[in-house]
């Protein structure tokens, strides 16, 4: 799968468009297609390393997962064994785990919920 991802700490000339395998489905876990994905100053902080005190959560020297970005809204793809609330084809929003910068993410159950209906995955114009 294509997506945004880092190998190191710095500004956005860090980021390079990838393929790289896409995230496997554990317990409790939701593979999302991704249709939509933000960006928000936490993806910079995550990119940058800065302030320095969040590398604690990331990793010292380089980024524990490479592909930045947590809010995502898409289709479910698939689910692991312990989803009861979600199927495949359910539209859903919400944070994912393994970085929303990517065709395909995993997010918890628990922090997923239902797309309205009403709303689309991209601004009309």
């Amino acid at each position: 799968m294509k997506a945004i991802t880092r190998s190191r700490y710095g500004p956005a000339d860090v980021l390079e468009l990838r393929d790289i395998d896409p995230p496997q489905v554990g317990e409790g876990e939701v593979l999302v297609r991704v249709h939509a994905a933000a960006v928000d100053p936490g993806v910079w902080i995550f990119m940058t390393g800065r302030p320095l005190a969040v590398r604690l959560a990331t990793g010292l020297r380089r980024t524990r997962v490479p592909v930045l970005g947590r809010a995502v809204a898409g289709v479910v793809a698939a689910v692991g064994t312990g989803v009861t609330r979600l199927h495949p084809g359910d539209e859903v929003f919400g944070t994912c785990q393994t970085g929303s910068l990517a065709e395909f993410a995993t997010a918890r159950q628990d922090r997923l919920a239902a797309k309205p209906a009403n709303l689309a995955f991209r601004a009309r114009r």
